[in-house]
């Protein structure tokens, strides 16, 4: 009989330590919890996220997390095409805009100056250096008000309108000097305009022709 007692005891001791570890090992899960461990951890709704400590999971289901390495700047292709061809692609398409212009814009004048020896200004009134400067920052600007355009003789560099040639536009401006009209044969890259409507809705796409 005293034995069944003792081991009724002992029964009832290790409940109660069973019962009260658990409990401080959620208190140190809430405690300890962190939003870059990768573990979802104490109140986080997600890994790393939501809760009451962590910023707010991304609804979109979508998954950004990884190390990515910027290979390409896209802000203006047609000047990452023409001036990004002296040795220097690689270096200039892992820059940030910010710097672009110190590191590349004496580079684009000299490359500018190669493409058309006779360049003084472009319709847009820019001289060399101007011109390289503006160039050397491969950033798409887009205007909050206004047209959105390439160029559209009076607007500029607010934006790319969809049915825009932004190709002959930039050979324009290397070669076409101040009014547009020099060296005619190299300022159309022979490519015709789309022979389809794009539509009216994202993602914009013309149909196949």
């Amino acid at each position: 009989m005293k034995t069944l007692k003792y081991i009724t005891l002992f029964a009832a001791l290790g409940s109660l330590l069973l019962f009260t570890q658990c409990k401080d090992d959620d208190d140190n899960i809430i405690i300890n919890a962190t939003c870059s461990d990768g573990i979802k951890n104490g109140d986080e709704t997600g890994i790393d996220c939501g809760g009451s400590m962590c910023d707010p999971c991304d609804e979109s289901g979508l998954d950004f997390s990884g190390v990515y390495i910027q290979e390409d700047q896209m802000g203006r292709p047609s000047i990452n095409t023409m001036f990004g061809t002296l040795g220097y692609r690689d270096t200039y398409n892992v820059t940030v805009p910010s710097k672009m212009q110190v590191e590349f814009q004496s580079m684009m004048e000299s490359k500018l100056l190669l493409l058309n020896p006779n360049y003084t200004t472009n319709v847009w009134g820019l001289d060399a250096a101007a011109f390289s400067t503006l160039l050397s920052n491969d950033v798409l600007w887009l205007a909050e008000t206004g047209e959105t355009t390439y160029s559209n003789g009076v607007d500029i560099l607010t934006g790319r309108a969809l049915g825009e040639d932004v190709m002959n536009t930039t050979l324009q401006l290397i070669y076409g000097g101040a009014d547009g009209t020099e060296n005619p044969g190299l300022t159309d890259d022979g490519v015709p305009s789309n022979d389809a409507q794009f539509s009216n809705s994202f993602p914009y796409l013309a149909p196949p022709f």
